[in-house]
């Protein structure tokens, strides 16, 4: 099938005319289906458990890496596979990115864990990297985006044509809130328990192009729209557009965002095979014809706070109809009816780690748990996060919480 025959998006018409400010977003080459996958890991204090705030020290000890980055606040450093054809090989590039931090992290008594939000560091206190970038963002957010102390997954899969891209999106946004609740791992916020799963979907959509993504319906319609943001000084490119899932011009991809920081590789793994899966079977519904699924705006905004607020209880939308389903019915099929998509991807393994969260609960019901058992402790839930970045696995509280003080190693 050509590209001019993939219906363009929900509401498919004629091309959207060049508006005034309409900026031009070439759709770079990219592999079918090929995947990077981005984990932020928050710099921990051995002694204190809080964050510590030494991420340019790390990263000049470290050196260039093209798997080590920075990110906006200087607790955090990020890991960045390379542009992989499995995700089993993304996860080996974290994995040995992981063990070229941990000596320079070793001697500055640090730990690398990860979690949406940090169980008790306070978010006012927290620096900001030196980029223009960084700094131009808290000037126009001011007190939001000093809040912004939040880390994620991000999870990029690679699509041959362009004309896939917004029908692809619509598609995943009706999944989109199915991986919010599998890796919802952020309860706490500065130590309050804030009665949702995923504080940090809450908190990042305040950003003022941050959130539930626009349905254009032709690539011309986003071109417009970056360049009205762009002439009306919202941003300055595309990148600065940071919603749940989003194109990525420059690389070729569909990038989902929505997704709490992963605490351990294995459920790591399972967000990244079901992200890739979900974007293969979309793009086998465009080869043969056949529609896809889409949401009005109002009920992907719906399923994007229920399933912040009830995390793996949720009662989410999944069509247009309005029809609804407790999340972990419809996980459990989407893992049956993708089962051949993962072995085609060579990622069956990895998408076998879902069960895992299945299984143990999501995090941030693992973090509640350890913290109830700690008498309120909100120490009890680093010592947990640590303690699943280690194990490469999810771990069930009464398992790490016999032991005071993390014991460092790595996650294998």
């Amino acid at each position: 099938m050509s590209a001019s025959a993939y219906p363009a998006g929900r509401g498919a018409g004629p091309s959207a005319a060049s508006g005034p400010h309409h900026h031009p977003l070439r759709f770079n080459d990219s592999p079918r289906s090929t995947l990077g996958v981005e984990w932020e890991l928050a710099l921990i204090d051995r002694d204190s458990l809080d964050l510590r705030q030494c991420a340019a020290e790390v990263l000049a000890e470290v050196g260039q890496d093209p798997h080590v980055h920075g990110e906006m606040m200087l607790n955090t450093v990020e890991l960045v596979s390379g542009a992989r054809a499995t995700v089993g090989q993304c996860m080996e590039d974290l994995a040995f990115a992981f063990d070229r931090v941990l000596p320079v992290t070793d001697r500055l008594r640090v730990d690398l864990g990860s979690a949406g939000t940090h169980p008790f560091a306070d978010p006012l206190v927290q620096k900001v990297t030196d980029a223009d970038r960084y700094a131009r963002l808290v000037d126009r957010t001011r007190l939001w985006g000093h809040q912004m102390l939040i880390f994620g997954t991000h999870v990029h899969v690679g699509v041959e044509d362009r004309a896939k891209v917004l029908p692809i999106l619509q598609g995943l946004l009706t999944r989109t809130a199915h991986l919010q609740c599998l890796s919802a791992s952020s309860p706490f916020w500065a130590g309050a328990d804030t009665g949702y799963a995923d504080n940090r979907a809450m908190m990042f959509q305040q950003l003022p192009t941050a959130g539930a993504p626009h349905q254009f319906s032709a690539w011309e319609e986003l071109e417009n729209y970056t360049g009205d943001l762009i002439h009306t000084g919202v941003i300055e490119d595309f990148t600065e557009i940071r919603w749940d899932v989003r194109p990525s011009p420059r690389l070729g991809t569909i990038e989902v965002r929505s997704c709490d920081a992963a605490t351990n590789l294995t459920e790591l793994a399972g967000i990244a095979a079901l992200t890739q899966c979900l974007v293969e079977d979309l793009s086998r519904r465009l080869d043969a014809g056949r529609p896809i699924d889409s949401l009005p705006d109002w009920y992907v905004a719906e399923n994007k706070w229920r399933s912040a607020r009830y995390g793996m209880d949720a009662i989410l939308i999944v069509n247009a109809a309005g029809e609804e389903e407790l999340v972990t019915d419809t996980v459990e099929r989407m893992l049956r009816d993708l089962e051949p998509v993962a072995e085609d991807l060579g990622c069956a393994a990895e998408l076998d780690g879902v069960r895992a969260t299945l299984e143990a609960g999501a995090s941030y019901q693992r973090q509640i748990a350890a913290v109830g058992a700690a008498g309120g402790m909100r120490e009890a839930a680093v010592r947990l996060l640590l303690a699943e970045a280690r194990a490469g696995r999810p771990l069930r509280p009464t398992e790490v919480l016999a032991s005071a003080t993390p014991v460092h190693s790595s996650p294998r």
